[in-house]
Protein backbone atom coordinates (compact mmCIF):
# COMPACT_ATOMS: atom_id res chain seq x y z
CA UNK A 1 0.00 0.00 0.00
CA UNK A 2 1.48 3.36 -1.00
CA UNK A 3 1.98 6.35 1.30
CA UNK A 4 -1.09 8.29 0.12
CA UNK A 5 -3.43 5.35 0.76
CA UNK A 6 -1.99 4.84 4.25
CA UNK A 7 -2.53 8.53 5.04
CA UNK A 8 -6.13 8.34 3.78
CA UNK A 9 -7.04 5.33 5.95
CA UNK A 10 -5.41 7.01 8.95
CA UNK A 11 -7.31 10.29 8.58
CA UNK A 12 -10.76 8.84 7.70
CA UNK A 13 -11.58 7.58 11.25
CA UNK A 14 -10.65 10.98 12.68
CA UNK A 15 -13.05 12.69 10.28
CA UNK A 16 -15.85 10.32 11.22
CA UNK A 17 -15.25 10.96 14.94
CA UNK A 18 -15.09 14.75 14.63
CA UNK A 19 -17.36 16.98 16.70
CA UNK A 20 -19.44 17.80 13.65
CA UNK A 21 -20.02 14.13 12.89
CA UNK A 22 -20.96 13.44 16.50
CA UNK A 23 -23.45 16.34 16.72
CA UNK A 24 -26.89 15.61 18.14
CA UNK A 25 -28.49 13.56 15.36
CA UNK A 26 -32.04 14.51 16.39
CA UNK A 27 -31.25 18.19 15.94
CA UNK A 28 -30.41 17.79 12.26
CA UNK A 29 -32.52 14.83 11.22
CA UNK A 30 -36.24 14.71 10.40
CA UNK A 31 -38.55 14.22 13.39
CA UNK A 32 -40.35 10.92 13.83
CA UNK A 33 -43.51 12.73 14.88
CA UNK A 34 -46.48 11.48 16.88
CA UNK A 35 -48.73 9.94 14.23
CA UNK A 36 -48.65 6.75 12.20
CA UNK A 37 -48.23 8.77 9.01
CA UNK A 38 -45.37 10.87 10.40
CA UNK A 39 -43.51 7.71 11.44
CA UNK A 40 -44.09 6.25 7.96
CA UNK A 41 -42.66 9.41 6.40
CA UNK A 42 -39.67 9.23 8.76
CA UNK A 43 -39.01 5.57 7.87
CA UNK A 44 -39.24 6.41 4.16
CA UNK A 45 -36.83 9.29 4.68
CA UNK A 46 -34.31 7.05 6.45
CA UNK A 47 -34.55 4.29 3.80
CA UNK A 48 -33.82 6.76 1.01
CA UNK A 49 -31.12 8.44 3.11
CA UNK A 50 -29.27 5.16 3.63
CA UNK A 51 -29.67 4.21 -0.04
CA UNK A 52 -28.12 7.57 -0.96
CA UNK A 53 -25.31 6.98 1.55
CA UNK A 54 -24.49 3.60 0.03
CA UNK A 55 -24.55 5.08 -3.49
CA UNK A 56 -22.34 7.94 -2.33
CA UNK A 57 -19.81 5.61 -0.70
CA UNK A 58 -19.64 3.41 -3.80
CA UNK A 59 -19.40 6.28 -6.30
CA UNK A 60 -17.02 8.53 -4.39
CA UNK A 61 -15.05 5.56 -3.07
CA UNK A 62 -14.52 4.37 -6.64
CA UNK A 63 -13.48 7.88 -7.70
CA UNK A 64 -11.02 8.25 -4.83
CA UNK A 65 -9.50 4.79 -5.33
CA UNK A 66 -9.21 5.43 -9.08
CA UNK A 67 -7.50 8.78 -8.54
CA UNK A 68 -5.07 7.30 -6.04
CA UNK A 69 -4.35 3.90 -7.61
CA UNK A 70 -4.35 4.89 -11.28
CA UNK A 71 -2.63 8.26 -11.31
CA UNK A 72 0.05 9.10 -13.82
CA UNK A 73 2.73 9.74 -11.18
CA UNK A 74 2.91 6.01 -10.32
CA UNK A 75 3.02 4.99 -13.97
CA UNK A 76 -0.62 3.98 -14.50
CA UNK A 77 -1.69 3.78 -18.15
CA UNK A 78 -5.27 4.78 -19.11
CA UNK A 79 -7.54 2.21 -20.75
CA UNK A 80 -8.06 2.64 -24.46
CA UNK A 81 -11.43 0.96 -25.00
CA UNK A 82 -14.17 3.16 -26.50
CA UNK A 83 -17.39 1.30 -25.77
CA UNK A 84 -18.39 -1.47 -23.38
CA UNK A 85 -21.94 -2.72 -23.88
CA UNK A 86 -21.97 -4.77 -20.71
CA UNK A 87 -20.88 -1.77 -18.60
CA UNK A 88 -23.49 0.49 -20.17
CA UNK A 89 -26.23 -2.06 -19.49
CA UNK A 90 -25.10 -2.39 -15.88
CA UNK A 91 -25.08 1.36 -15.12
CA UNK A 92 -28.51 1.70 -16.76
CA UNK A 93 -30.20 -1.27 -15.09
CA UNK A 94 -28.87 -0.69 -11.57
CA UNK A 95 -30.33 2.88 -11.23
CA UNK A 96 -33.66 1.63 -12.58
CA UNK A 97 -33.73 -1.13 -9.97
CA UNK A 98 -32.81 1.35 -7.22
CA UNK A 99 -35.61 3.71 -8.27
CA UNK A 100 -38.18 0.90 -8.35
CA UNK A 101 -37.10 -0.31 -4.91
CA UNK A 102 -37.43 3.26 -3.56
CA UNK A 103 -40.78 3.81 -5.30
CA UNK A 104 -42.51 0.90 -3.57
CA UNK A 105 -42.39 2.29 0.03
CA UNK A 106 -42.83 5.85 -1.28
CA UNK A 107 -46.06 4.93 -3.07
CA UNK A 108 -47.35 3.11 0.00
CA UNK A 109 -46.67 6.11 2.24
CA UNK A 110 -48.25 8.58 -0.18
CA UNK A 111 -51.32 6.36 -0.48
CA UNK A 112 -51.73 6.42 3.31
CA UNK A 113 -51.25 10.21 3.42
CA UNK A 114 -54.00 10.84 0.85
CA UNK A 115 -56.38 8.16 2.08
CA UNK A 116 -60.00 9.36 2.02
CA UNK A 117 -62.21 8.45 4.91
CA UNK A 118 -64.77 9.65 7.40
CA UNK A 119 -63.47 12.11 9.97
CA UNK A 120 -64.40 12.56 13.63
CA UNK A 121 -63.72 16.30 13.52
CA UNK A 122 -63.53 18.80 10.64
CA UNK A 123 -61.59 22.05 11.07
CA UNK A 124 -61.34 24.81 8.49
CA UNK A 125 -57.88 26.38 8.57
CA UNK A 126 -57.81 29.80 6.91
CA UNK A 127 -54.60 31.78 6.49
CA UNK A 128 -54.44 35.56 6.79
CA UNK A 129 -51.52 37.95 6.72
CA UNK A 130 -50.18 36.99 9.27
CA UNK A 131 -52.31 34.77 11.44
CA UNK A 132 -54.58 31.74 11.27
CA UNK A 133 -58.32 31.42 11.67
CA UNK A 134 -59.73 28.10 12.89
CA UNK A 135 -63.38 27.13 12.46
CA UNK A 136 -64.63 23.91 14.03
CA UNK A 137 -67.34 22.85 11.61
CA UNK A 138 -70.54 21.48 13.06
CA UNK A 139 -73.88 20.31 11.70
CA UNK A 140 -75.43 23.01 13.88
CA UNK A 141 -73.93 26.39 12.82
CA UNK A 142 -74.88 27.86 16.18
CA UNK A 143 -72.40 25.50 17.86
CA UNK A 144 -69.47 26.21 15.55
CA UNK A 145 -66.32 27.46 17.26
CA UNK A 146 -64.26 30.08 15.45
CA UNK A 147 -61.24 32.06 16.60
CA UNK A 148 -58.07 33.73 15.39
CA UNK A 149 -54.61 32.52 16.36
CA UNK A 150 -51.84 35.12 16.24
CA UNK A 151 -48.22 35.43 17.31
CA UNK A 152 -47.80 35.76 21.07
CA UNK A 153 -44.15 36.83 21.06
CA UNK A 154 -43.98 40.47 22.16
CA UNK A 155 -42.59 43.28 20.04
CA UNK A 156 -40.00 43.93 22.77
CA UNK A 157 -38.62 40.40 22.26
CA UNK A 158 -38.58 40.84 18.49
CA UNK A 159 -36.79 44.19 18.82
CA UNK A 160 -34.28 42.79 21.35
CA UNK A 161 -35.56 45.02 24.16
CA UNK A 162 -36.07 42.00 26.42
CA UNK A 163 -34.83 38.42 26.57
CA UNK A 164 -36.36 36.04 24.07
CA UNK A 165 -38.66 33.38 25.47
CA UNK A 166 -38.26 29.62 25.19
CA UNK A 167 -40.63 29.43 22.23
CA UNK A 168 -39.57 32.63 20.49
CA UNK A 169 -41.72 33.18 17.36
CA UNK A 170 -43.35 29.78 17.95
CA UNK A 171 -46.06 30.68 20.46
CA UNK A 172 -49.60 31.94 19.88
CA UNK A 173 -52.40 33.50 21.88
CA UNK A 174 -55.03 30.89 20.89
CA UNK A 175 -53.69 27.42 20.04
CA UNK A 176 -55.61 24.91 17.95
CA UNK A 177 -56.99 22.20 20.26
CA UNK A 178 -57.79 18.67 19.05
CA UNK A 179 -58.61 15.36 20.76
CA UNK A 180 -56.13 12.49 20.63
CA UNK A 181 -56.95 9.20 18.89
CA UNK A 182 -59.55 10.90 16.69
CA UNK A 183 -59.35 11.39 12.94
CA UNK A 184 -59.13 15.15 12.42
CA UNK A 185 -59.56 16.57 8.93
CA UNK A 186 -58.07 19.96 8.08
CA UNK A 187 -59.69 21.95 5.26
CA UNK A 188 -56.94 24.40 4.37
CA UNK A 189 -57.49 27.66 2.47
CA UNK A 190 -56.51 31.34 2.60
CA UNK A 191 -58.18 34.72 2.52
CA UNK A 192 -55.51 36.93 0.93
CA UNK A 193 -52.27 35.39 -0.38
CA UNK A 194 -50.78 31.90 -0.51
CA UNK A 195 -49.79 30.46 2.86
CA UNK A 196 -48.88 26.90 3.91
CA UNK A 197 -50.10 25.01 6.98
CA UNK A 198 -47.16 22.94 8.27
CA UNK A 199 -46.98 20.86 11.46
CA UNK A 200 -43.87 18.63 11.26
CA UNK A 201 -44.89 16.28 14.09
CA UNK A 202 -48.05 15.36 12.15
CA UNK A 203 -46.36 15.14 8.73
CA UNK A 204 -48.99 17.66 7.58
CA UNK A 205 -48.02 20.35 5.10
CA UNK A 206 -50.64 21.85 2.80
CA UNK A 207 -50.69 25.01 0.72
CA UNK A 208 -53.40 27.48 1.70
CA UNK A 209 -54.52 29.15 -1.53
CA UNK A 210 -57.35 31.71 -1.85
CA UNK A 211 -60.33 30.15 -3.62
CA UNK A 212 -59.10 26.57 -3.14
CA UNK A 213 -59.60 24.07 -0.31
CA UNK A 214 -56.90 21.47 0.30
CA UNK A 215 -57.54 18.52 2.57
CA UNK A 216 -55.22 16.91 5.10
CA UNK A 217 -55.83 14.69 8.08
CA UNK A 218 -54.17 13.39 11.20
CA UNK A 219 -54.68 11.07 14.16
CA UNK A 220 -52.52 12.22 17.07
CA UNK A 221 -51.70 9.45 19.51
CA UNK A 222 -49.88 11.33 22.25
CA UNK A 223 -51.10 14.34 24.28
CA UNK A 224 -48.84 17.34 24.00
CA UNK A 225 -48.15 20.69 22.36
CA UNK A 226 -46.93 20.56 18.77
CA UNK A 227 -45.58 23.56 16.90
CA UNK A 228 -45.38 24.49 13.25
CA UNK A 229 -45.15 27.51 10.96
CA UNK A 230 -46.39 28.95 7.74
CA UNK A 231 -44.12 27.33 5.14
CA UNK A 232 -44.85 29.68 2.24
CA UNK A 233 -43.30 33.13 1.79
CA UNK A 234 -46.46 35.20 2.35
CA UNK A 235 -45.20 38.71 3.03
CA UNK A 236 -43.01 40.75 5.34
CA UNK A 237 -44.18 38.99 8.52
CA UNK A 238 -44.04 35.47 7.11
CA UNK A 239 -41.71 34.46 9.95
CA UNK A 240 -44.23 35.70 12.53
CA UNK A 241 -47.02 33.24 11.63
CA UNK A 242 -46.60 30.19 13.90
CA UNK A 243 -48.96 27.28 14.42
CA UNK A 244 -49.51 25.69 17.82
CA UNK A 245 -51.64 22.57 18.23
CA UNK A 246 -52.58 21.24 21.67
CA UNK A 247 -53.61 17.57 21.58
CA UNK A 248 -55.58 16.54 24.65
CA UNK A 249 -57.59 13.53 25.90
CA UNK A 250 -61.19 13.43 24.75
CA UNK A 251 -62.72 14.46 28.11
CA UNK A 252 -60.41 17.46 28.30
CA UNK A 253 -61.31 18.39 24.73
CA UNK A 254 -65.02 18.28 25.63
CA UNK A 255 -64.34 20.69 28.52
CA UNK A 256 -62.45 23.03 26.19
CA UNK A 257 -65.33 23.01 23.69
CA UNK A 258 -67.77 23.93 26.46
CA UNK A 259 -65.50 26.78 27.58
CA UNK A 260 -65.18 28.12 24.04
CA UNK A 261 -68.93 28.04 23.53
CA UNK A 262 -69.41 29.93 26.79
CA UNK A 263 -66.84 32.50 25.67
CA UNK A 264 -68.69 32.94 22.38
CA UNK A 265 -71.96 33.42 24.25
CA UNK A 266 -70.34 35.93 26.61
CA UNK A 267 -68.88 37.85 23.64
CA UNK A 268 -72.31 37.91 22.01
CA UNK A 269 -73.87 39.30 25.18
CA UNK A 270 -71.24 42.03 25.56
CA UNK A 271 -72.12 43.39 22.12
CA UNK A 272 -75.49 44.50 23.42
CA UNK A 273 -74.21 46.51 26.38
CA UNK A 274 -73.01 50.13 26.37
CA UNK A 275 -69.25 50.29 26.76
CA UNK A 276 -67.35 53.08 28.50
CA UNK A 277 -64.47 54.88 26.83
CA UNK A 278 -62.03 53.24 29.26
CA UNK A 279 -63.34 49.76 28.43
CA UNK A 280 -63.10 50.39 24.70
CA UNK A 281 -59.58 51.82 24.95
CA UNK A 282 -58.34 48.89 27.05
CA UNK A 283 -59.86 46.30 24.74
CA UNK A 284 -58.86 48.29 21.66
CA UNK A 285 -55.18 48.38 22.64
CA UNK A 286 -55.24 44.60 23.17
CA UNK A 287 -56.79 44.02 19.72
CA UNK A 288 -54.43 46.52 18.08
CA UNK A 289 -51.35 44.82 19.51
CA UNK A 290 -52.59 41.44 18.24
CA UNK A 291 -53.77 42.34 14.76
CA UNK A 292 -52.54 45.79 13.68
CA UNK A 293 -49.10 46.32 15.17
CA UNK A 294 -47.23 44.38 12.47
CA UNK A 295 -48.10 46.98 9.82
CA UNK A 296 -48.87 50.18 11.74
CA UNK A 297 -46.33 49.66 14.55
CA UNK A 298 -46.90 50.06 18.30
CA UNK A 299 -46.56 53.86 18.07
CA UNK A 300 -49.03 54.12 15.18
CA UNK A 301 -46.39 55.58 12.86
CA UNK A 302 -46.63 52.69 10.37
CA UNK A 303 -43.99 52.01 7.70
CA UNK A 304 -44.83 54.50 4.92
CA UNK A 305 -45.64 54.32 2.11
CA UNK A 306 -46.77 50.66 2.28
CA UNK A 307 -48.28 50.95 5.77
CA UNK A 308 -49.43 54.53 6.46
CA UNK A 309 -49.20 56.31 9.78
CA UNK A 310 -52.35 56.56 11.90
CA UNK A 311 -51.04 59.49 13.95
CA UNK A 312 -52.77 62.77 13.16
CA UNK A 313 -53.74 61.79 9.63
CA UNK A 314 -55.85 59.47 7.49
CA UNK A 315 -58.97 57.64 8.59
CA UNK A 316 -58.05 57.73 12.27
CA UNK A 317 -58.77 61.48 12.38
CA UNK A 318 -61.30 61.59 9.54
CA UNK A 319 -64.88 60.47 9.14
CA UNK A 320 -65.77 57.78 11.65
CA UNK A 321 -67.98 56.06 9.05
CA UNK A 322 -65.02 55.84 6.65
CA UNK A 323 -62.92 54.45 9.47
CA UNK A 324 -65.51 51.76 10.21
CA UNK A 325 -65.81 50.88 6.52
CA UNK A 326 -62.08 50.37 5.95
CA UNK A 327 -61.64 48.26 9.10
CA UNK A 328 -64.65 46.09 8.26
CA UNK A 329 -64.09 45.74 4.51
CA UNK A 330 -60.40 46.46 3.96
CA UNK A 331 -59.02 48.47 1.07
CA UNK A 332 -58.54 46.97 -2.38
CA UNK A 333 -55.03 47.11 -3.80
CA UNK A 334 -53.38 47.43 -0.39
CA UNK A 335 -52.37 45.16 2.48
CA UNK A 336 -55.32 46.40 4.53
CA UNK A 337 -57.47 43.35 5.26
CA UNK A 338 -61.20 43.06 5.90
CA UNK A 339 -61.25 42.61 9.67
CA UNK A 340 -65.01 42.17 9.65
CA UNK A 341 -64.20 38.56 8.70
CA UNK A 342 -61.78 38.10 11.58
CA UNK A 343 -63.01 40.04 14.61
CA UNK A 344 -66.29 40.26 16.50
CA UNK A 345 -68.22 43.57 16.77
CA UNK A 346 -66.80 44.36 20.22
CA UNK A 347 -63.21 43.94 18.99
CA UNK A 348 -63.81 46.04 15.88
CA UNK A 349 -65.53 48.82 17.84
CA UNK A 350 -62.76 48.82 20.44
CA UNK A 351 -59.86 48.99 18.00
CA UNK A 352 -61.47 51.81 16.00
CA UNK A 353 -62.06 53.75 19.22
CA UNK A 354 -58.47 53.11 20.28
CA UNK A 355 -57.00 54.32 16.97
CA UNK A 356 -59.07 57.51 17.09
CA UNK A 357 -57.96 58.41 20.61
CA UNK A 358 -54.42 57.00 20.99
CA UNK A 359 -51.06 58.66 20.17
CA UNK A 360 -52.48 62.15 20.68
CA UNK A 361 -55.27 61.81 18.10
CA UNK A 362 -57.82 62.61 20.84
CA UNK A 363 -60.89 62.63 18.61
CA UNK A 364 -63.02 62.07 21.75
CA UNK A 365 -65.46 59.85 19.89
CA UNK A 366 -66.14 56.15 20.16
CA UNK A 367 -67.93 53.29 18.44
CA UNK A 368 -70.33 51.09 20.34
CA UNK A 369 -70.28 47.31 19.59
CA UNK A 370 -74.09 47.35 19.37
CA UNK A 371 -73.95 49.60 16.30
CA UNK A 372 -71.34 47.44 14.60
CA UNK A 373 -73.19 44.25 15.46
CA UNK A 374 -76.18 45.46 13.47
CA UNK A 375 -73.98 46.54 10.54
CA UNK A 376 -72.00 43.30 10.42
CA UNK A 377 -75.13 41.15 10.66
CA UNK A 378 -76.63 42.89 7.63
CA UNK A 379 -73.54 42.33 5.43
Amino acid sequence: MNTVMRMWFAVAPLLLLSNAALADWSAVNMRQGVTEISRGVYDLHMIIFYVCCVIGVIVFGTMIVSMLMHRKSIGAEPATFHENTRLEVIWTVIPIVILVVMAIPATSTLRDMYEAGESDLDIEVRGYQWKWQYTYLNDDPAKEIQFMSALRTSQDEINNLENKGEHYLLDVDNPLVIPINKRVRFLVTAQDVIHAFWVPDFAVKKDAIPGFVHEAWTVVEEPGIYRGQCAELCGKDHGFMPIVVRAVPEHEYAMWVAEKQQEAQAAFETVGKTWSMEELMTKGEEVYMQHCVACHQANGQGIPPAFPSLVGQGVSVGSIDDHIDIVLNGKAGTAMQAFGLQLNPAEVAAVITYERNAWGNNMNDMVQPKKLGTMMASQ
